[in-house]
């Protein structure tokens, strides 16, 4: 293989993959004052949050029925600091997970 076969590759890889990152920004930006945008970027990340949180909740409590107390609990922090907290996801999903992993490692007394 020569090294400009090599580079030519190369090249059409950038090209296609460049492309499609920008592509949904190109094509966004036109609708970027849509109520239905704006709606979305409000409710879409509560939502996939809320499904992945119900999945994983619900796998957790299935394997192991005694952290259904300690969910509950990192639940309520979770949802507590959102609210509180200026609604940083990052924030309270981590609080929520913290508060979920102290309960569980905690000597029963």
């Amino acid at each position: 293989m020569s090294v400009w076969y090599i580079v030519g590759v190369l090249a059409i890889i950038f090209v296609i993959t460049l492309s499609l990152r920008a592509v949904p920004f190109v094509i966004l930006k036109p609708l970027r004052e849509s109520r239905i945008v704006r709606a979305l970027s409000v409710w879409m990340p509560v939502g996939i949050l809320a499904i992945l949180a119900a999945a994983t909740f619900r796998s957790t409590i299935a394997e192991h029925i005694d952290y259904l107390i300690p969910g509950l609990i990192a639940v309520a922090v979770t949802i507590a600091a959102h609210l509180l907290g200026g609604r940083r996801t990052l924030l309270s999903v981590g609080l929520g997970t913290v508060t979920f992993v102290v309960l569980v490692n905690l000597p029963m007394v």
